[in-house]
């Protein structure tokens, strides 16, 4: 990454502290737990790292001002990047799109996907 690029890249230092929390839990507990196991070690690493987030914020999705649906976002982090965690073989365009429309919603710029594989963990920035 040359280094005007490097200056665009969204919220980096905490992106970096979030993906090593990730690696972190994938390090210690590996493949074979269900999400929400995952997502409490996340919890706890984000805790220990004195990472500010919110679990499972709870968003409506408005129509011309009406409420035509709800969502929970696994984390929402610094009130600043949406952490959605999943478990399964691959990452799918389903997941990106899901934290998509989450971005769209939350008016948020930065989204991240982990999905927890037998391989190791994907981890996919996605941009609003």
């Amino acid at each position: 990454m040359g280094t005007e690029e490097a200056k665009k890249v969204i919220h980096k230092e905490l992106s970096y502290k979030i993906v090593g929390a990730l690696y972190e839990v994938y390090n210690r507990l590996g493949f074979g737990y269900q999400e929400k196991i995952y997502q409490r070690a996340v919890e706890e690493e984000l805790f220990r790292l004195g990472v500010p987030f919110k679990r499972e914020s709870f968003s409506r999705v408005n129509y011309k001002g009406k409420v035509v649906g709800f969502y929970f976002q696994d984390f929402l982090i610094e009130d600043k990047i949406v952490l959605e965690m999943k478990v399964g073989d691959n990452l799918y365009q389903r997941n990106i799109n899901q934290v998509l429309s989450y971005l769209k919603d939350s008016g948020k710029k930065l989204g991240i996907v982990a999905v927890f594989t037998r391989h190791g963990v994907i981890i996919r920035r996605v941009l609003n």
